[in-house]
C-alpha cells in the first residue's frame, strides 16, 4: 500500500482536504493516495486559543499548513523563523536535535513529521515555564 497511511482508533476524527471524517466503532486504516491531500488528526489539533506559547504557535503554523489553511512557500518563513527562535532558548542536546528535525522536515515539505517534533517539545517547554512561575 503506498502513499499516507492513517490508522484511526473508534470514533477518531481526521480533517481531510476540508471535510472531518469520523471513524466508525473499531479500529481502521485508511489510504490517502492523492498526493498533496490536506490532513490532520483532530486529537492533535491546537485550537486558536489555545497558541499561548512559543512552541504552541510553530505547531499552529505547521498545523495550518496540514489542514490548507495556509501557503506552504508562505508559512516556510516563518516556520524557520519561530524554530530559529525557539533554538535560542531551547539549548539542551535533545531539544536542538528536534528542532533540527523539524527545520530539515520543513525544508523537506514533510510537515507531519515537523509536527511531531515540535510536539515533542511541549511538555519540555510546560516544564520551563512551570519552573519559571513562583
Amino acid at each position: 500500500m503506498s502513499g499516507l497511511v492513517l490508522k484511526l482508533g473508534p470514533h477518531e476524527r481526521v480533517l481531510i482536504n476540508g471535510a472531518v471524517v469520523e471513524n466508525c466503532d473499531r479500529r481502521s486504516k485508511l489510504a490517502i493516495m492523492t498526493p498533496g491531500a490536506h490532513i490532520l488528526r483532530l486529537r492533535d489539533a491546537i485550537h486558536p486559543e489555545q497558541v499561548n506559547t512559543p512552541v504552541r504557535r510553530v505547531c499552529y503554523i505547521v498545523q495550518l499548513v496540514l489542514s490548507g489553511d495556509a501557503d506552504v512557500a508562505e508559512a516556510r518563513l516563518q516556520l524557520l523563523r519561530g524554530i530559529e527562535q525557539l533554538s535560542q532558548v531551547l539549548t539542551d542536546p535533545d531539544s536542538r536535535a528536534l528542532l533540527g528535525q523539524a527545520s530539515q522536515a520543513v525544508l523537506d515539505n514533510q510537515h507531519y513529521q515537523a509536527l511531531k517534533a515540535l510536539r515533542s517539545l511541549l511538555p519540555r517547554e510546560e516544564r520551563l515555564f512551570a519552573a519559571a512561575r513562583p
